[in-house]
């Protein structure tokens, strides 16, 4: 566990810690502004802002920002909701910056401004420090309006503090008119000699958050723009998605003569691996209109019955006819233009 104010690298919830992989998730490190996260997840206390943005990239919440349940109580209970950034007016709640802001939390920020006015107050964000962490949290917002034609709208304004701004909305906590980086240090330093363990869990805050606004809100939304994993036809029945998946939202039942795959879309931290590891290219992520109940349940993804080779009943992982494994196939008489055709069906 490794600590830097408000910003927390939980490495039992970094997915190359969950499961090996070649294919490391190096997200946090290269979206970092400023170069503040080693190869190790250390950051460096001096080059860090706590921007946030290595929180919103992470897909498992490896690195989280710790004062998230307090924005979730402020966003739950707020009549209204007004948040600011350090370099905005102190109009609200204040955040680190937009940068902590991941596709959840701005599905959930988008469910309540259908019940409450929400406004997002930000300081002049090109000359900010941080304006590539924010730059990155707008346009996940911009992709999520396009998904999302309909949704809410989400009040985003420009107003920088000059020094002699006083509180429009009087929403904060005394403490936290302090800022948050005072704050963070002062939590910093009551942890530091103390117990810094921090029990992992498997699905991120911010899908939490999503899954508990949605279940609460008394809203007339019936399906949201959510990525969710798609099975082609081009399946050839291996079952090796299921074995790379981190978080356990891709499970088999498999049998000699069928495979089924089961998808748990809530459990989905979107990192692809099952796609970047089919070797036919059957697997996909695309945003797809989900329910509450296919957010939160188990989907058939797909069902298909295993093919064995004709000549000695070996599995085999292609579509042609007949089928026949790479050792049977060169004893055809047409052996030649079967390893030509299985070869193509590999690339």
């Amino acid at each position: 566990m490794i600590y830097n104010g408000q910003i927390v690298y939980n490495q039992n919830n970094c997915l190359n810690e969950k499961k090996a992989s070649d294919n490391l998730c190096r997200l946090c490190i290269d979206s970092c502004p400023h170069q503040a996260i080693s190869i190790y997840r250390e950051l460096d206390a001096k080059s860090c802002t706590e921007c946030g943005i290595c929180t919103a990239v992470c897909p498992s919440d490896g690195f989280v920002y710790r004062d998230t349940d307090t924005l979730y109580e402020y966003l739950k209970n707020s009549e209204k909701i007004v948040l600011n950034c350090p370099q905005a007016i102190p109009a609200g709640h204040e955040i680190p910056c937009l940068g902590i802001i991941d596709r959840d939390l701005w599905v959930t920020l988008m469910l309540y401004a259908r019940e409450k006015e929400l406004t997002i107050f930000t300081g002049v964000c090109a000359d900010c420090p941080d304006k590539k962490a924010c730059g990155i949290s707008v346009q996940i917002f911009i992709e999520l309006h396009n998904a999302w034609e309909d949704h809410p709208p989400v009040l985003i304004k420009v107003a920088a503090d000059d020094g002699d701004s006083e509180s429009t909305v009087s929403v904060q906590a005394q403490n936290e008119s302090r800022g948050w980086r005072d704050i963070g240090r002062e939590k910093f330093e009551e942890i530091r000699g103390g117990n810094t363990s921090l029990e992992p869990y498997l699905i991120p805050k911010t899908r939490q958050f999503l899954e508990e606004t949605w279940k609460s809100l008394k809203s007339e939304i019936e399906v949201l723009p959510i990525p969710a994993l798609k099975v082609s036809e081009r399946c050839t029945n291996c079952g090796e998605c299921p074995e790379i998946c981190p978080q356990g939202a891709l499970t088999k039942t498999d049998t000699k003569e069928q495979l089924t795959l089961i998808y748990e879309p809530l459990k989905c931290v979107h990192c692809q691996r099952c796609v970047s590891i089919c070797r036919s290219k059957a697997i996909s992520m695309e945003v797809k209109s989900l329910s509450y109940r296919l957010l939160t349940g188990k989907v058939l993804l797909y069902q298909g019955k295993r093919r064995f080779c004709a000549s000695c009943n070996k599995q085999v992982f292609d579509d042609l006819e007949p089928p026949l494994c790479m050792a049977c196939a060169t004893k055809n008489p047409y052996g030649s233009f079967m390893i030509t055709q299985h070869s193509r069906s590999q690339v």
